[in-house]
């Protein structure tokens, strides 16, 4: 996985007047949890857009007041009119624990069904995984060349060394609809 790094403040005033305080400022109240003490910090908010505003997930290195911390992004909350981020949970990683992630899912090949006028459908854009950090990958890569007409991939049906599949394994990736340019091929 790609590593970004954020720069944080450390904060010890707690509750909704000290909150909207530093969102005034500009700044977007977090934590950090998991693994011993949690740790609430402030962010800029325009450091932060390149965290939210992108399919992609990364390992965060938050650097707060000095002392470097490695997580993952767990939880954003945004204001419900303006679209503003209110707060964000992250989640530290831990040497040796798993941990999990949510990752994007890219489509590669030709199906055979979008061949003959099917069209094909992406379901699910990000997948729930968990293993250790080392071994998660930027994106799941699925081939959907040997897919026909009527035909679906699901989670259960992908398989990934050293992840496990934390999305239930009935949910559908991707499949290939019947279109009626498909149905007169036929």
């Amino acid at each position: 996985m790609q590593t970004i790094q954020i720069n944080g403040t450390a904060r010890n005033d707690f509750g909704k007047k000290f909150a909207k305080a530093a969102r005034r400022e500009g700044q977007v109240p977090c934590i950090v949890y998991g693994g011993g003490e949690e740790i609430a910090f402030s962010v800029d908010a325009k450091e932060l857009g390149q965290l939210i505003y992108t399919p992609n997930s990364y390992i965060i290195e938050i650097n707060i007041d000095g002392k470097i911390v490695k997580a993952v992004m767990r939880e954003v909350q945004f204001h419900p009119v303006r679209e503003q981020i209110l707060h964000v949970d992250f989640y530290r990683i831990q040497e040796g624990k798993p941990v999990a992630v949510n990752v994007p899912v890219r489509l590669t090949g030709n199906a055979e069904g979008v061949k003959i006028g099917g069209k094909l459908a992406l379901s699910a854009r990000k997948l729930t995984v968990k293993g250790l950090v080392e071994y998660i990958p930027d994106e799941i890569v699925v081939d959907v060349t040997p897919l026909k007409v009527g035909q679906t991939i699901f989670v259960g049906d992908l398989q990934h060394e050293n992840l496990t599949f934390m999305t239930p394994a009935t949910t559908a990736v991707c499949a290939v609809r019947v279109t009626r340019a498909s149905r007169a091929a036929k």
